[in-house]
């Protein structure tokens, strides 16, 4: 179990800065629905279902689906905004 344990926090680590390090959008916010799914994991270990369910919700569910709207409405944006620039 202590062996899980490690490999749960250097997965944590390695998650949280990667993300940090990653230069794309798409992949930081995958790679961000990871790092609360680990938690999840993590929660369920130190026996906190409730917080693990929280985690599991907003964490991976909630805050992903709204970083993945955020980006294609930004990214939709610019499109608009280069074809402005194209027709003046």
């Amino acid at each position: 179990m202590r062996f899980f344990e490690m490999i749960l926090l250097l997965s944590l680590i390695v998650c949280a800065v990667s993300v940090g390090l990653t230069k794309d959008l798409l992949t930081s916010i995958v790679i961000f629905m990871s790092y609360s799914l680990i938690m999840c994991v993590i929660w369920v270990l130190l026996q906190s279902p409730d917080l693990a369910i929280t985690e599991a919700a907003v964490g991976a569910g909630v805050t992903s689906i709204l970083f993945f709207v955020t980006l294609k409405k930004i990214r939709a944006i610019r499109r608009e905004g280069r074809h402005e620039q194209d027709k003046g």
